[in-house]
């Protein structure tokens, strides 16, 4: 289901939240390339701590948008504009942060700004720390996310960054393209 049409025409605009995650985030916009996917990049300020927009631009093809304060872009309104572009908006990796922004409705950044201002179905794939994961808070994040119909891909289970285990693993990019593919189906 995530060969060469399985996402064809689709206009993804990828989220990418700063963690160590990110790095993966690169090979999720080649996946969903290779899938057919139309994948423009949005960063928050921590994401492009982890991986530069260079690499993002790189892969996708298309220019990266970082900040909401760019004079260019937003002469024109430009996070309205790509809000109305994209057909999914999908962020991952999501960190505990930006679930909290979504949950309680803030738009501080330019990412939490595009969710707000979509209509486009929003999918998230969370990483982070096991007991930031597993927390209260998080969890009642999580809760009024899915309750609102945000699509949830993960996280695994496994060994983590900083030498601990459990869940918080970001979903593996083909993880996330083929859910991608059966949600679109």
């Amino acid at each position: 289901m995530t060969g060469p049409s399985a996402l064809q025409g689709h206009k993804i605009l990828l989220c990418v939240c700063g963690g160590i995650a990110a790095y993966k985030s690169a090979e999720l916009v080649r996946r969903l390339r290779d899938a057919g996917a139309e994948v423009t990049v949005a960063m928050t300020d921590n994401a492009q701590h982890f991986v530069g927009a260079t690499t993002f631009q790189a892969v996708s093809g298309r220019p990266v948008r970082t900040s909401l304060w760019d004079a260019a872009a937003e002469a024109a309104m430009g996070h309205i504009e790509l809000a109305r572009w994209a057909d999914r908006i999908v962020i991952a990796p999501a960190t505990a942060n930006t679930l909290a922004k979504l949950a309680h409705g803030f738009a501080d950044d330019l990412v939490s700004t595009l969710c707000l201002a979509t209509t486009a179905p929003v999918t998230v794939a969370p990483a982070m720390n096991h007991r930031m994961w597993l927390h209260a808070a998080t969890q009642a994040n999580m809760a009024t996310l899915r309750a609102r119909g945000v699509a949830v891909i993960g996280p695994n289970d496994g060994p983590l960054a900083e030498g601990e285990s459990g869940p918080g693993r970001m979903a593996e990019p083909e993880e996330i393209v083929s859910a991608l593919a059966l949600a679109r189906a």
